[in-house]
């Protein structure tokens, strides 16, 4: 397991926004996802994707590198933000805006 970790801890910081997701963001495989890639792109913030669905140890590595039991996942800047609900409540605080902008990354709002 630590190889895994090692992998997701090279792609969460080598990427300033990274959101694991099942699926791709033009083809998202679950509805928490798409929702996931919908704010990501109404805030306009450039970010990378990990489908998932193409490798099973990152599926399975993610849950335990987080200690958060279900995908998608969005980190920011290295550090774990939450999956789809926290990121839609936090969207719709304005929150999320706030965190891109306060982590020097271009948003739209």
């Amino acid at each position: 397991m630590s190889d895994v970790n090692a992998r997701i801890g090279e792609i969460v910081n080598n990427n300033d926004i990274v959101l694991f997701m099942k699926g791709t963001p033009l083809f998202p495989q679950c509805g928490f996802s798409s929702r996931a890639v919908a704010i990501l792109e109404r805030l306009g913030a450039p970010y990378e994707s990990v489908d998932v669905l193409q490798d099973m140890e990152i599926r399975q590595g993610i849950k335990s590198f987080s200690d958060w039991p279900t995908i998608p996942q969005l980190y920011v800047k290295g550090e774990f933000v939450g999956g789809s609900d926290i990121m839609t409540e936090m969207f719709e605080a304005g929150e999320l805006s706030q965190l891109f902008i306060d982590a020097g990354l271009a948003t739209q709002g």
